[in-house]
């Protein structure tokens, strides 16, 4: 009986997606054994520090490394049974009209989480108007070591988010909410954490990393409009973030950023957090480009359509991130250039069409306001302020003569989104810090895994159907930075 256990524990681990890469079959044998089956299994595949290393007793150093410095972080739209439709005749009919369907689905759910045992779980979509599902939630992961924290959208909309953190990972130093307050009750959370166990770092010292994760869920784009909304939404997230660095001096400690972003690789949320020096772990891991938006999917969506929207965003500690509202400048200019593009507006043809008449090839600050609202950003309840629009107005004037012309505009699309290369750099075993160099302690993306697997071939399972949304998982490792 116990030779058909240690069988299946081995199956288990050898079909692992998170299993490394060993230089031959001997190697992989030889750490393996070294190596208990049930502690090598839950850790290398969620990154869990279950106990010290003398407990372990770990045969070799690169197994115990390998266990104690990787952390893992789940990112999943769990699909809240107020939204999920039963009966695609009847729209009105909801899985939360039955309870026998909603428990089943979330228990699943549960025991995908526990299974998994993450260090961070990010959920969106929690039906934290309901109390039952709500304590199940809180029970059983509060049962298996985590410590849950939940925020409901604002307005009473029924659903909300939920952080779990592992208490044998990390302890929380502090924790915030961010209430948007916005058109479509958007919320955020804000978690600082720290690793309970320390680990070495290049063999050498013992450290405690540092982290700051968000998890937070953007407005759907029902329509262009709300493209400035769900940019605000970002802003007011980097924004917070900026300010709270700054306020308790952690400005060279890596940002994760998890949840459903309701936008794929090609959108303006996407480039925009790409201005600012995030990368996308699931396409690190996989060496995918900004243009491999065909490659993965996350979600199918009320429409039918099957795209990739749930990111685990990566920015580690850098010096040179190009300014917050240089971004945001540059993003309004992208959505500008896309509803002309959309519009099927030639670039000659931009200053006739943004313009109070047909032959107009600069605009003053009056045609400009105009020709914003002819792009759907002002002119709405959730469009652009007025000191916005001036703003836009002093950045579109480069020469400041009080018009805008070709020119100017070509130069400002010509320079929009541009990722800006940080400073920073990974650290080898044997560099030594120089003079104007600061050392910080970065992530690198290790591995990244969708759930169900052909998720990551751009494909939708139709037997699929614990939520419309993947399911992702991320595990990283620690690494030393130097900041010029």
């Amino acid at each position: 009986m116990q030779s058909h256990q240690n069988r299946s524990r081995l199956s288990l681990i050898l079909r692992s997606r998170f299993i490394p890469s060993f230089s031959s079959p001997l190697s992989l044998f030889v750490v393996l054994a070294a190596v208990p089956f049930p502690i090598y299994f839950s850790g290398l595949l969620s990154g869990r520090n279950n106990k010290p290393l003398s407990v372990m007793r770990f045969n070799s150093n690169l197994a115990s490394s390998m266990v104690e410095s990787n952390i893992s972080c789940t990112t999943f739209n769990i699909l809240a049974p107020i939204y999920k439709r039963v009966d695609q005749k009847n729209h009105s009919i909801r899985e939360s009209d039955s309870r026998s369907l909603w428990l089943a689905r979330n228990q699943r759910i549960l025991d995908l989480l526990i299974h998994q045992r993450s260090s961070v779980i990010c959920l969106q979509e929690v039906w934290v108007g309901n109390e039952e599902l709500v304590n199940m939630y809180h029970d059983q992961l509060g049962t298996s070591g985590y410590t849950i924290f939940q925020l409901a959208r604002t307005n009473s909309r029924g659903d909300g988010l939920l952080t779990a953190i592992h208490k044998d990972h990390f302890k929380v130093v502090n924790y915030r909410e961010l209430l948007f307050n916005d058109f479509g009750d958007r919320v955020a959370q804000l978690l600082h954490v720290k690793t309970v166990i320390p680990f070495p770092l290049n063999g050498k010292q013992d450290v405690q990393q540092e982290v700051i994760i968000v998890n937070t869920h953007l407005l759907f784009p029902h329509d262009s409009s709300l493209s400035i909304v769900r940019l605000h939404q970002v802003y007011k997230i980097l924004e917070y973030l900026e300010a709270y660095q700054k306020e308790n001096n952690l400005n060279h400690m890596p940002i994760i950023l998890c949840g459903d972003w309701n936008g794929s690789k090609r959108g303006h949320v996407y480039k925009f957090l790409r201005s600012q020096g995030f990368i996308s772990s699931y396409d690190d891991a996989h060496q995918y480009t900004d243009s491999d938006a065909h490659r993965w999917v996350s979600h199918r969506n009320h429409r039918g359509n099957i795209c990739g929207v749930d990111f685990i965003w990566l920015c580690n500690p850098s010096d040179s991130r190009k300014p917050l509202r240089t971004s945001w400048v540059e993003a309004v200019f992208s959505i500008i250039k896309y509803q002309l593009h959309k519009a099927s507006i030639a670039e000659d043809d931009v200053f006739a069409f943004l313009g109070a008449n047909n032959h107009s090839d600069s605009l003053t600050y009056s045609d400009f306001c105009l020709a914003l609202q002819k792009v759907n950003l002002t002119g709405i309840p959730h469009g652009l302020s007025f000191e916005e629009t001036k703003e836009l107005w002093v950045r579109a004037d480069l020469d400041g003569n009080g018009v805008f012309d070709y020119e100017e505009l070509k130069k400002i699309w010509n320079m929009t989104m541009v990722n800006q290369p940080g400073n920073c750099k990974e650290s080898v075993m044997e560099s030594k810090k120089e003079e104007g160099e600061d050392e910080a302690i970065g992530l690198k993306v290790n591995k990244a895994v969708l759930y169900p697997q052909e998720a990551e071939k751009g494909l939708w399972p139709e037997n699929y159907n614990l939520s419309d949304h993947a399911c992702l998982t991320v595990q990283f490792s620690p690494v030393k930075m130097l900041c010029s």
